[in-house]
């Protein structure tokens, strides 16, 4: 399987909120063959780290595509920067964030392509409770831990809710 996690907090040129910018981009990753096959529930987060920007809103897409993890990030970038993302400042507010999460639990360090895992997903609520509602038996790659376990593990001061049905 393989997992994308999806995060924005601030409207997009064309979106009025973050949800509609990221559902809109997961449906123009279609046309770049990479199909959705399932997505969480979506959920509203505090910044990581904390501060006084908006609450993020954030997804986990589980995907299918032929392409390879390299191939499938640079089409992530690529819609990210057709959405109007400007990189600069680590952990800046953004309209549009696509994460590569998990490749068919592929492990691999930067020298090696992509860096799989993500190397920040276990430590991330905004990134396991969504992933676990998708895939409750899913393991980490690397440590073999379980999603309940990594869960369980998270810093208190991460906070994560549901989005109501409007967001």
């Amino acid at each position: 399987m393989i997992y994308l996690g999806v995060g924005a907090n601030l409207p997009s040129a064309k979106f009025l909120s973050p949800r509609e910018t990221l559902e809109a981009a997961m449906a123009d990753l279609g046309k770049l063959g990479v199909v959705s096959v399932g997505v969480s529930r979506w959920y509203e987060s505090a910044p990581v780290p904390l501060s006084d920007q908006p609450w993020y809103v954030n997804a986990v897409y589980r995907v299918e595509t032929d392409h390879n993890a390299a191939t499938l990030l640079a089409k992530l970038h690529s819609m990210e920067d057709e959405y109007g993302r400007v990189r600069g400042v680590v952990n800046a507010a953004r309209v549009i964030d696509l994460d590569l999460l998990d490749f068919r639990g592929e492990v691999r360090d930067r020298s090696d392509g992509p860096n799989l895992p993500h190397p920040r997903l276990h430590e991330r609520a905004f990134v396991l409770y969504p992933l676990r509602d998708l895939a409750p038996d899913w393991r980490h790659p690397v440590s073999g831990a379980t999603i309940d376990s990594l869960v369980a593990a998270l810093d208190p001061d991460q906070t994560v809710r549901l989005l109501g049905s409007d967001g």
